[in-house]
C-alpha cells in the first residue's frame, strides 16, 4: 500500500509539473507597408534571388575589401567582445537548465570534539570527549510544479539566442562601416588623382602666363591669378591627403591593426555600383538581426512573467540522503552504522509585505518595455531601407545631370583657355572656368562615391546576407 501510495504522488507531482504559469507568447505587432517606395539600382528578391549569406561585400567585386572583411572577421576587438558576451549567455543558459536535473553530492567528515558537562542536550552516554566519523551521499530536486524552472530555462534560452543575434548585428555593423570607409578611402583616390592631373594642368597655364607676361602680352595680374590657382589646388591636394589617412587609421582599428603600421595603397579604379536584391518589407523581419534580438528578448520577458507569478504557489522539494556514522573509522562502512533519511519538503512564502506582487509588475512591465523596443527598432529598419532606397534613386538622377555639367564645364574651359592664347579673353574668364570644371569634376566623384556608400547601407539596412534560421541551428 505504501509503495502504491508513493507512487501515485510521483504521478500527481509530474502531471503537476506540466503547468506553466507563463502567457501565451506572440511577436508584437508592427506596421508594416506592402511594398518600398522609389525606384532604383535594384531588383525584387526572389526566393533564390538573395544577398550573398557569408560574403555580401563581393557584390563590388574588389579584391583588397575582400581581403580585408576576412581580416576584419578574425583580428576586430569588439566583434571577439561581443562574442565573448554570447559565450557568457551560453553559459547561463546552460546554469538555467542545469536545475532541470536533480543535485548530487557527496561528503565525508571526521572531527573531535568535547562536549559541555552542563549542556541541556549532553550525550550521558558519550565520554566527555570523543570522535565523529562519516561519509554519504545527498540528494535533492525540486519538483517543477508551476513551471517556474521549465520558463527559467526558456528565458535563458531566449536571452541567449537574443545575445546570438547581437553577435552577428555586430558583425554585420563592422562589416558594413568597413566596407563604407573603404568607399570613402577609394573616392578620396580618385579625387586625389584628379586634383593631382589639375595641378599639372595648373602648372603648365602658370607657365604659359609667365612666358605671355614676359613677352609683355599680359600683365601680372594674370601671373598671380594663374599661381593662386596653382596653389588651391595644391592645398586642396593636401586636404585629402590628410582626410585620407584618417579614414585609413579608423579601417586600421576596423581589422585589428596598429595605425602607425597599417597602410593601404592608392586604388583609382572605379568600384561597379551593384544591383541589391531587395524584397517586400516583411520579409525584413526574417533578415535582421538586430530585430530577432529584439523578438527573443520579448520571448525571454514573457517566461520572465511565469516564473514571477509561479513565486505564489509552494514549491516541492524532494531530498534524501544516506550514508555511514561511526565513532571510529575502523568498521566505519558496515550494517549498524548506517544512516538515512528521505522525504518532501512543501514551501510557501505566507507573507511578504507585497514583494511577490511587485516582481510579477515588474515582470510585466519589463515585457512592455521590450515590446516597444521590438517595435522601435523595426521601424527604424523599415526607415533605414527606405532612407537608402530613397538616397540610389535620387543620387543616380543627380550623377547623371552632373556628368552632364561637368562635360559642360571641361568644354567651357577647353575654349577659354584657346581664347586666351589668341588674346580674345583674359585670365581671369580661364580661372573661372578652372574653378567650375574642378568644382564640378570633383562633384561627379563625390556622387558617386555617395551612391556606394548609400549602396552598402541598403544591404545593411536589409540584414546583410544573415537569416533568422541560422538562430535555430544553435
Amino acid at each position: 500500500m505504501k509503495k502504491l501510495e508513493s507512487t501515485l504522488a510521483l504521478l500527481i507531482a509530474a502531471a503537476l509539473g506540466g503547468c506553466s504559469l507563463a502567457p501565451a507568447y506572440k511577436a508584437p505587432a508592427t506596421p508594416q507597408a506592402p511594398a518600398y517606395r522609389n525606384v532604383g539600382p535594384w531588383v525584387a528578391a526572389q526566393p533564390s534571388d538573395q544577398l550573398p549569406r557569408d560574403h555580401w561585400w563581393q557584390l563590388y567585386g574588389d579584391a583588397d575589401l575582400d581581403r580585408l572583411q576576412v581580416k576584419l572577421l578574425a583580428d576586430n576587438a569588439t566583434l571577439a567582445a561581443a562574442l565573448a558576451h554570447y559565450t557568457q549567455a551560453q553559459a547561463f543558459s546552460a546554469q538555467a537548465r542545469s536545475e532541470l536535473f536533480p543535485q548530487i553530492g557527496a561528503g565525508a567528515t571526521g572531527t573531535r570534539q568535547r562536549q559541555s558537562r552542563t549542556a541541556a542536550t549532553r550525550d550521558a552516554s558519550a565520554g566527555d570527549v570523543y570522535d565523529n566519523y562519516s561519509v554519504g551521499l545527498q540528494g535533492s530536486y525540486e519538483v517543477d510544479l508551476w513551471g517556474s524552472v521549465r520558463n527559467t530555462v526558456t528565458e535563458g534560452r531566449d536571452n541567449a539566442l537574443a545575445a546570438k543575434a547581437d553577435l552577428a548585428s555586430a558583425q554585420l555593423s563592422l562589416q558594413a562601416e568597413l566596407a563604407d570607409s573603404y568607399m570613402q578611402l577609394r573616392g578620396i583616390d580618385q579625387q586625389m588623382a584628379l586634383l593631382q592631373q589639375t595641378i599639372q594642368a595648373y602648372e603648365k597655364a602658370l607657365k604659359l602666363t609667365r612666358t605671355l607676361h614676359a613677352g609683355g602680352i599680359v600683365s601680372g595680374l594674370d601671373v598671380s591669378r594663374a599661381q593662386t590657382q596653382l596653389s588651391d589646388a595644391r592645398s586642396q591636394w593636401s586636404q585629402s591627403a590628410a582626410q585620407r589617412a584618417l579614414i585609413q587609421d579608423l579601417i586600421a582599428v576596423l581589422v585589428g591593426e596598429n595605425a602607425s603600421d597599417f597602410s593601404l595603397p592608392t586604388q583609382t579604379a572605379a568600384i561597379p555600383l551593384p544591383v541589391v536584391p531587395v524584397g517586400v518589407p516583411s520579409t525584413l523581419l526574417q533578415r535582421r538581426p538586430d530585430i530577432a534580438a529584439a523578438e527573443r528578448r520579448v520571448a525571454a520577458d514573457n517566461a520572465g512573467i511565469g516564473v514571477a507569478r509561479a513565486a505564489w504557489f509552494p514549491s516541492l522539494t524532494l531530498a534524501a540522503q544516506g550514508g555511514f556514522q561511526s565513532g571510529g573509522w575502523a568498521n566505519l562502512v558496515t550494517a549498524p552504522n548506517r544512516f538515512w533519511a528521505l522525504g518532501p519538503e512543501l514551501a510557501l512564502d505566507v507573507f511578504d509585505g507585497g514583494y511577490r506582487k511587485a516582481t510579477i509588475e515588474a515582470a510585466k512591465a519589463k515585457m512592455d518595455e521590450a515590446g516597444a523596443t521590438y517595435r522601435g527598432v523595426v521601424l527604424g529598419a523599415f526607415q533605414q531601407v527606405q532612407d537608402n532606397l530613397a538616397l540610389l534613386d535620387h543620387l543616380g538622377t543627380a550623377s547623371t545631370n552632373q556628368q552632364d555639367a561637368s562635360d559642360a564645364a571641361q568644354h567651357a574651359l577647353a575654349l577659354s583657355m584657346t581664347q586666351y592664347k589668341h588674346g580674345a579673353v583674359s585670365y581671369l574668364d580661364v580661372v573661372q572656368a578652372q574653378t567650375v570644371a574642378l568644382q564640378e569634376q570633383r562633384g561627379l566623384l563625390q556622387l558617386n562615391t555617395q551612391r556606394l556608400r548609400a549602396s552598402v547601407q541598403l544591404i545593411r539596412a536589409l540584414g546583410g546576407g544573415w537569416a533568422a534560421g541560422q538562430l535555430a541551428r544553435e
